[in-house]
């Protein structure tokens, strides 16, 4: 699936002017930004890593008796910042928008977890635009939604803080906050990771549900691969216990794609690990698992 050290699928190498990438159905933008990170470093190695393992990603996917790559996803030159994570946002809303200005979804590939913030002021502004309504849908271990950390307001601490200026924010697995943050979520859009947990054995009808009613009709979906346990994802910047497992994603975010428009996503926070590839795999399939419920919607 993957051609070339900046192409996922296609022919030759992407960037702004090409044309494979200007009639390309999706195109990935990766960002290896790392300069906000709290713990462990190494986070804007993710994209290469990424990438590199979708050469061994299976084109065919079993869920939506489909072949994604046919539509044409291409990679883009990589979004490069040695500054602020405030100027990296607006490189980032810049790119973003020119993808959805040509009509295909865009694909943020992390770096660390402030890279979504420019995208999102890239979707919203698309959505306004169109005249339809606008929600922010996270899976991701940490609330987020520290007004400021370390001096800025566009640290990682801070992505759904931002997020939520542009509209209603839904978080999905919860399992690590704050205790400032907890006064200021929407706990009607908060499922936390110990409910998804209750509900094994059972249905996870109920929080998937709740999670759906929050949603507006356009939806940028944001993934910090610390959602998933991490027995499954070792490799990110603060493996929490106690999260979500690889099904209980991929059949939430069917749901998703199939009741509501998914404008743009990301994938962030993978910090490769030295002899360790399972990571790097599942980061790559995701994508891939995300584009099909996104077209077979």
């Amino acid at each position: 699936m993957y051609l070339g050290d900046e192409v996922w699928v296609g022919k030759g190498k992407g960037s702004g002017s090409d044309p494979e990438v200007d009639s390309a159905a999706a195109v990935i933008l990766p960002v290896p930004y790392d300069l906000t990170s709290s713990w462990r470093k190494g986070a804007d190695r993710g994209p290469k890593a990424l990438l590199e393992a979708s050469a061994f990603v299976e084109l065919y996917d079993i869920e939506t008796d489909s072949e994604p790559w046919l539509r044409g996803i291409e990679t883009a030159a990589p979004v490069l910042c040695d500054g602020t994570p405030e100027l990296m946002s607006s490189l980032v809303r810049m790119r973003v928008s020119d993808v959805l200005a040509r009509g295909a979804l865009p694909i943020v590939l992390g770096g660390e977890h402030s890279v979504t913030i420019g995208a999102v002021e890239a979707a919203a502004a698309a959505s306004q635009a169109a005249d339809r309504s606008f929600s922010v849908l996270q899976i991701d271990a940490h609330a987020d939604t520290r007004e400021s950390y370390h001096g800025s307001t566009h640290n990682h601490a801070c992505v759904m803080a931002r997020a939520r200026e542009h509209g209603p924010i839904v978080q999905v697995g919860i399992r690590s906050i704050d205790a400032e943050e907890r006064p200021g979520l929407d706990e009607n859009r908060v499922v936390w990771a110990y409910e998804i947990a209750a509900a094994r054995g059972a249905s996870h009808e109920a929080w998937m549900n709740r999670a759906l009613e929050g949603l507006a009709e356009d939806v940028y979906l944001t993934i910090d691969l610390d959602a998933f346990d991490p027995s499954q994802v070792p490799a990110t910047g603060t493996p929490e216990p106690g999260g979500l497992d690889w099904y209980e994603v991929n059949n939430f975010i069917r749901r998703v794609a199939r009741s509501r428009r998914i404008v743009g996503f990301d994938v962030v926070e993978l910090l490769p690990m030295p002899g360790h590839h399972a990571s790097d795999f599942l980061a790559a399939k995701l994508v891939y698992r995300v584009l099909a419920e996104i077209w077979a919607a």
